[in-house]
């Protein structure tokens, strides 16, 4: 079984900076995708991206998160973290990390799969 946990809720005002992390574990083999989502807007039902980390470490931003929130990566590159930079209160929201993986099972083989993580509320706000 593949788990994310993410760490980081927190509340700031406008202006201000947060950091997520988000943690992988279980039998990974390979990480093919990883990074944050969150709903487009309040009323929004789908999740959109927000920062991801694709194939070779190719790196993907939305067009309101380009320039303030970066995606450095753990040293054991099972680890994400969210820099959020300039919050505005637009982007309070629901930030899910989410992977896409190859894992091993226990007869040996590997499968892909993806999962998610809990889910963390950042709230800017005056």
């Amino acid at each position: 079984q593949v788990q994310l946990v993410e760490s980081g809720v927190g509340s700031v005002q406008p202006g201000g900076s947060l950091r997520l992390s988000c943690a992988a574990s279980g039998s990974i083999i390979s990480i093919n995708h990883i990074g944050w989502y969150r709903h487009a807007s309040v009323k929004a039902r789908g999740l959109v991206a927000v920062s991801t980390i694709g194939v070779g470490g190719r790196t993907d931003y939305a067009d309101s998160a380009k320039g303030r929130f970066p995606i450095p990566r753990g040293d054991a590159k099972r680890t994400v973290y969210l820099q959020m930079n300039s919050l505005e209160p637009e982007d309070t929201a629901t930030y899910y990390c989410y992977c896409f993986v190859q894992a091993g099972t226990s007869r040996g083989g590997s499968h892909w799969n993806d999962c998610w993580g809990q889910g963390t509320q950042v709230t800017v706000s005056r």
